[in-house]
């Protein structure tokens, strides 16, 4: 993730900075989510931003002796809870036989998309990484700490921007949107991969969706098509649903799972304006460990599982998730979801401080003995605001490992 940086807001031309509506807080996801992203970053209306060092000495400001070190000690009770690891739902499986078949590193790219485009990327005059996106009909400008480079197009293409992201630098920093031309209404509608969803800006700096996952999308739609079978879809950590709604318009039968309220309440928005509200998706707010265990004590099984957890969240009941402290467990019980005959489970992970290489021995591991491929790498996207298509770099995104039977 990217080190915190001091930020002046961007100002229009006439100097004055905007800002944008008041919006439902998604989490921020790391993503790039490394820029990430976001299942995460803000992936997730499920990650919650941490607090700075001094924030605890700012609530008890102005208290009586006795409240302050009420809220101190509270304080510090919160801290050990975020940090104390928690005791596991169930141990994991003891796996044996051989590990599956590996392909690594394998890259998997999008470029110029029917409803996105990434038109450039670089520094700033002060030399801060950002990319100049388009989602749908909107150019936005948001900052990215891996763009080292410096911009391919002129301050003109950029200028031309409807809005940028103002405010911390940082993944999981809280920011807004200036618009140096024309106030942005609240959303706007976009389409992927044929199916329409409200894109937002939020104070995550995210817009509702993660375009490099449109690699997954795709691959599980033909999956789905292509089956002859009807399938079953779990998608944990669902955001604002976009991948349940592309999977359910492929004909899948749909659980999608998310912490969020607000998250949910977004997905049924993208779902109606997507003219899919017959298609069997179930919304389901709940903290996801607790959802997979009782599936798992339940019997449930799905043909694809989709899990985008962020580095950190808590569920709608104060339930913490820390991603190296659950993730084994959350892939294991995954594994026991799967259904006799499964098409895959897909893993993505934004803004962590490992290799890929982490998650795809992980993978391996938890599908010890289950046959088929392992295949891991990174999403990225690559460029085209240019013409000449050696002068179009690839930003990379986002981890990723998936399990597929053959």
């Amino acid at each position: 993730m990217a080190d915190k940086r001091n930020q002046q807001a961007r100002r229009g031309p006439d100097g004055k900075s905007g800002q944008g509506p008041k919006q439902a807080r998604p989490p921020a996801k790391p993503r790039g989510k490394p820029g990430h992203g976001p299942k995460p970053e803000e992936k997730q209306f499920h990650d919650k931003p941490k607090r700075g060092p001094d924030a605890a000495s700012r609530q008890v400001k102005g208290k009586r002796p006795s409240e302050r070190l009420a809220a101190e000690a509270q304080a510090a009770t919160d801290k050990r809870s975020q940090s104390a690891p928690s005791a596991p739902i169930r141990p994991l499986n003891k796996r044996s036989g051989n590990l599956p078949r590996q392909v690594a590193p394998l890259i998997l790219e999008i470029g110029d998309e029917d409803g996105y485009r990434l038109i450039d990327t670089g520094q700033n005059e002060a030399g801060e990484g950002e990319k100049l996106e388009q989602y749908g009909t909107v150019r936005i400008v948001r900052p990215e700490a891996q763009a080292l480079w410096a911009r391919g197009l002129s301050d003109a293409e950029w200028n031309k921007a409807d809005a940028l992201f103002t405010g911390d630098t940082d993944e999981d920093g809280i920011g807004r949107w200036a618009f140096p031309h024309a106030p942005l209404g609240e959303s706007w509608p976009m389409q992927l991969l044929g199916v329409d969803f409200y894109g937002r800006l939020t104070s995550f700096r995210h817009v509702g969706v993660f375009p490099e996952q449109i690699a997954h999308w795709r691959w599980m739609a033909e999956k789905i098509a292509n089956a002859n079978r009807p399938l079953k879809v779990l998608n944990l950590f669902g955001y604002t649903g976009v991948a349940s709604l592309v999977a359910a318009k492929a004909g899948a039968e749909v659980t999608h799972v998310d912490a969020s309220k607000k998250a949910i309440g977004w997905a049924r928005e993208n779902q109606a304006l997507a003219g899919l509200e017959t298609k069997p998706i179930r919304w389901i707010c709940e903290d996801a460990m607790k959802f997979i265990a009782r599936e798992e004590r339940r019997g449930s099984r799905y043909d694809i599982i989709l899990t985008d957890p962020p580095k950190f969240g808590r569920g709608p009941n104060g339930e913490v998730w820390q991603l190296f402290e659950h993730l084994p467990l959350m892939l294991d019980i995954c594994r026991e979801l799967l259904s006799q005959k499964p098409v895959g489970l897909v893993l993505t992970a934004y803004s962590i401080r490992a290799s890929f290489y982490a998650i795809h021995e992980l993978m391996r591991e938890t599908m010890r003995g289950a046959g088929g491929v392992v295949e891991s790498g990174e999403l990225i996207i690559r460029e085209s605001g240019k013409t000449g298509v050696d002068d179009c770099r690839a930003l990379s995104t986002s981890l990723y490992s998936r399990w597929l039977p053959q």
